[in-house]
């Protein structure tokens, strides 16, 4: 009891430190990215819906997703090396370690790099946004993803994967592109999501939390702080991503943030609860693909006003706020169905 009491004070302490360094952090970033004008392009061609509902956010600075992975990566290195330092001291706060933290983290920032070249293509590019969706689908998330699939099958000898209220079942090799799959899924999922203020951050921060608490049942004690400090930086990235947001959160933030939670949910062994904690995404990707197949199947004809269904809201007349709000209560309310079934059933 006391242990879990410590631990659990353990992941409140850095998510705190966190939030606050985020908060902290934020004027340097705004300062740098309004001085060298590294704002949003609202593209218009093959997109006259979301043009003219977004056409007023342009201008606005991207890349705010720096402040989340930025803010994490500066949180582990630092108590990091203060167990270096003073182990007696500080050895209780470092979470980072190759069984739990190590791969999600490398993603994470492997990502983020990413994300922030792709970024800078679209802020500097005249006539192109960055990467194309099939260089995400098909190149980019893949090899990211393939290289945590070699780690946990190579390094980490896993090949098992818990299905709820059945127990664990042995894939073999399988596992392999079932992980490229979950990881794919889920990032390209978040960047979908991403498109309207706060929208991302929200449910994000919903899933990170409800993986948190999954990693603290089963004693993945670092993973739960990694998963807390994560939600520190983004409920300091939402203070200011709410609307009207002071700035976006960017590739940079999506691609990385979607891959890391992809990482997560398959190191706690419950990726199968992503469609429920993750529902959000789910249905926003989902709108994509169902609105590129209706297009390309049936002559151009569409399902959605405009997609992702956030945007499909928006046009019918529902204010930004509308949207985004209630998307948060509905990503709420499933996590929770989510975390129910995972906590009863695995």
């Amino acid at each position: 009891m006391i242990d879990n009491l410590f631990n659990f004070s353990r992941i409140l302490i850095l998510a705190g430190i966190s939030f606050w360094l985020a908060i902290f952090l934020t004027p340097a970033l705004t300062h740098f990215l309004y001085k060298y004008k590294l704002g949003k392009k609202v593209w218009r061609e093959n997109a006259p819906i979301f043009a003219k509902l977004h056409q007023h956010k342009e201008g606005t600075p991207t890349m705010g997703g720096i402040l989340i992975w930025g803010t994490t990566l500066i949180v582990i290195i630092v108590f990091w090396l203060l167990a270096q330092i003073w182990p007696q001291t500080f050895n209780q706060l470092n979470f980072l370690t190759r069984k739990e933290t190590i791969l999600p983290l490398g993603v994470l920032i492997i990502a983020a790099i990413v994300g922030l070249v792709d970024d800078l293509l679209g802020i500097w590019g005249q006539k192109k946004r960055g990467l194309r969706m099939w260089h995400r689908l098909f190149l980019i998330y893949p090899a990211i993803a393939g290289f945590g699939a070699w780690w946990f099958y190579s390094k980490l000898d896993w090949d098992v994967i818990q299905i709820p209220f059945y127990g664990i079942l042995h894939i073999g090799w399988w596992y392999i592109p079932l992980f490229i799959f979950t990881i794919v899924a889920t990032a390209f999922s978040v960047n979908e999501t991403d498109g309207l203020d706060g929208l991302a951050g929200g449910v994000l921060a919903i899933a990170f939390a409800s993986y948190g608490v999954i990693a603290f049942i089963q004693g993945k004690i670092d993973l739960a702080v990694f998963c807390g400090v994560i939600g520190g930086a983004l409920l300091a990235f939402l203070w200011f991503n709410i609307h009207p947001a002071r700035f976006f959160m960017g590739d940079t933030g999506s691609m990385s943030l979607g891959v890391c939670l992809g990482v997560i949910a398959m190191l706690t062994n419950a990726f199968l609860l992503l469609p429920l904690i993750g529902f959000i995404l789910v249905i926003e990707s989902g709108s994509v693909l169902l609105q590129l197949s209706s297009k390309k199947l049936r002559h151009g004809k569409k399902i959605f006003l405009s997609s992702p269904l956030h945007h499909h809201f928006q046009a019918k007349g529902w204010p930004e706020t509308k949207v985004t709000q209630r998307f948060w209560i509905i990503a709420g309310v499933m996590a929770t169905i989510g975390l129910a079934i995972g906590l009863l059933g695995l």
